[in-house]
């Protein structure tokens, strides 16, 4: 959020802050705190803050550095007031690096310098801001045309500055962010994993998220029945493996998976992936399958359905012509609940420790366990960085 003096950017971050669950760093607001717990850090630059000056690189990135590590968790970022310089642009590409991130948007807000003047000197005298005197405010404005606007060439053929008009009431200004913002999130790509045990409803509900998000659906198991049904050599030799309910060599599901994205020709938002991975090893493949794309996976929705539930719900499958081999029998059913519970503790574990598993109750109507999915897929759709 690049703007002079007194255009609001700590006013907007704030609310930006607030939609969207970003973490917001402000420069100044971390050299106040410091200033205010009387660090040596606040102690180095109180007299340089108070006299319109601005804190050395050094500083900075010790501050940013900080800041970051205390909330990695965020679903992303806002910067207000950082860069400044030329130096700073190659230190915050060097802290994204670090993230393995990048800048998604930089807003400029554009007021002019008389209403600048206007605005701070009224906020000197309701806030007590000794750091608003007006001799203070022509030395920031003047730091700003000088140091920080040229900075904006570091950015020029990057397609990522945005001009905003500063002036009008706050909501005004906020809305012409948020309409650019939105318009981000529509971009983003969402990949989920659909996790659960036979019978915990993934199918239901990975066809419609994917119709409501406008992603496509890849069902392993629907393009196994096709070579199947098609009778393709591939499908000879799965057919004994679906009878059985058995994991099929994962060279195998590697082509059926790259064929189905190829034949969407990437040109969709993502994908609901439900039944692959059940395995590790096939969650390790789905990463590289979809790094070549330029892709990842958002998040992997674990429906949680307690056994008595499902063997109900697979013993009632079993009269339908929904039916799979598996169906038959109590034995079966059991023995195959018992491979899915051996094979999934590997996958949720691994993708436990990217922070991508969302537990949703599975029971209940189609329609409640819907809406358990749908929010959180959202929020995590959101993620800026």
């Amino acid at each position: 959020m690049f703007g002079p003096p007194g255009a609001g950017k700590g006013t907007q971050s704030q609310k930006l802050m607030s939609e969207y669950n970003l973490t917001y760093i402000s420069t100044g607001e971390l050299l106040r705190k410091e200033i205010k717990e009387g660090t040596d850090i606040g102690k180095k630059v109180k007299e340089g803050i108070e006299g319109g000056g601005l804190a050395d690189d050094e500083t900075i990135v010790k501050l940013i550095n900080k800041a970051i590590r205390n909330h990695e968790g965020s679903e992303g970022f806002l910067f207000d007031g950082f860069p400044r310089t030329y130096v700073q642009a190659y230190i915050l590409d060097g802290l994204f690096i670090r993230l393995q991130n990048k800048i998604t948007r930089i807003f400029i807000l554009e007021l002019p310098d008389e209403e600048c003047k206007r605005r701070l000197l009224q906020r000197a005298t309701e806030q007590d801001r000794k750091d608003d005197r007006e001799a203070v405010i022509e030395k920031r404005l003047q730091e700003y045309h000088e140091k920080t606007l040229p900075l904006l060439e570091f950015y020029k053929n990057t397609g990522l500055l945005t001009r905003i008009d500063a002036s009008g009431t706050t909501e005004e200004i906020f809305s012409r962010i948020k309409h650019h913002i939105n318009e981000d999130i529509r971009k983003q790509a969402i990949n989920v994993v659909m996790f659960g045990h036979p019978g915990a409803g993934m199918t239901t509900q990975a066809t419609r998220l994917a119709n409501e998000l406008n992603l496509k659906c890849i069902s392993t198991r629907e393009l196994l029945q096709e070579e199947v049904k098609e009778q393709t050599p591939l499908g000879k030799q799965i057919q004994p493996y679906m009878e059985k309910g058995l994991l099929l060599p994962d060279e195998i599901v590697i082509r059926l998976i790259e064929k189905a994205l190829m034949e969407n020709g990437g040109n969709g938002r993502g994908y609901v992936f439900k039944g692959y991975p059940r395995t590790l090893v096939q969650a390790y493949i789905l990463d590289g399958i979809l790094k070549k794309k330029g892709h990842s996976i958002t998040c992997v929705i674990n429906l949680k359905v307690n056994y008595i539930e499902l063997m109900k719900r697979l013993d009632e499958r079993s009269r339908t012509e929904r039916k799979m081999p598996y169906d038959s029998s109590a034995t079966t059913i059991v023995a195959r609940l018992e491979e899915h519970e051996q094979h999934s503790r590997g996958v949720l574990d691994y993708y436990r420790e990217h922070n991508q598993v969302i537990d949703v109750d599975g029971t209940g109507e189609i329609g409640e366990v819907y809406e358990r999915i749908l929010d959180p897929v959202t929020r995590a759709s959101r993620n800026l960085r």
